[in-house]
């Protein structure tokens, strides 16, 4: 959004404010293909994520297809479980995915990430989006998987998280405090609608 209305010369500006059903996002041009956008703080509360839990906890354990996986939840604007495994290419997304997506534990649904952890600064993920299946990119899915794994003490305060669809950098400074999220922007097509 922030590379079209520069690029179709709406705004001079380099900082761009966007309501969205999230909430307001502030977006930064970096330069002519990199956008910087404050993706608010993280929601850890169950009740707002929403997760049906007796109180917030750094991991919760989910009964999925009858195996215990350890996850963590929070949001992002849109509910998100992360489940770290040691590779995202022979992640079970096309199964675990939809069951976790559909826990009873996630009244709204939950999107759900599958997160390799490569080094204390870089990380592997796969998203499964809650009503769209496995996709190639999600940016409040890279956030929640950065600051999940910031959280557990796995990764630093900035990390590259590699998706099917490209890189993204993440950067939290702890709690409390928003995420940054700064990615390269691509067209990817253009069209017209008579009206």
């Amino acid at each position: 959004f922030a590379r079209f209305v520069r690029d179709k010369h709406l705004t001079g500006k380099r900082v761009i404010r966007v309501q969205t059903a999230g909430g307001v996002l502030e977006l930064r041009l970096r330069d002519k293909h990199l956008v910087e956008v404050d993706m608010g703080a993280p929601i850890f509360e169950p009740a707002r994520i929403p997760l049906q839990a007796e109180a917030t906890a750094d991991h919760y354990v989910l009964d999925v297809n009858g195996q215990q996986l350890e996850i963590g939840a929070l949001s992002m604007g849109n509910p998100h479980a992360i489940v770290r495994v040691d590779d995202t290419t022979a992640a079970p997304v096309a199964t675990l995915g939809p069951a976790i997506e559909r826990h009873p534990r996630f009244p709204q649904r939950a999107n759900a990430g599958f997160m390799q952890v490569l080094s204390e600064q870089e990380i592997k993920l796969r998203v499964h989006e809650r009503g769209a299946g496995e996709t190639l990119a999600c940016g409040t899915g890279a956030c929640a998987a950065a600051v999940y794994g910031m959280l557990r003490g796995w990764l630093r305060d900035t990390v590259t998280v590699h998706l099917p669809g490209g890189k993204l950098e993440i950067h939290w400074p702890g709690p409390g405090k928003p995420v940054t999220m700064t990615g390269p922007t691509a067209v990817v097509f253009e069209g017209s609608i008579r009206i």
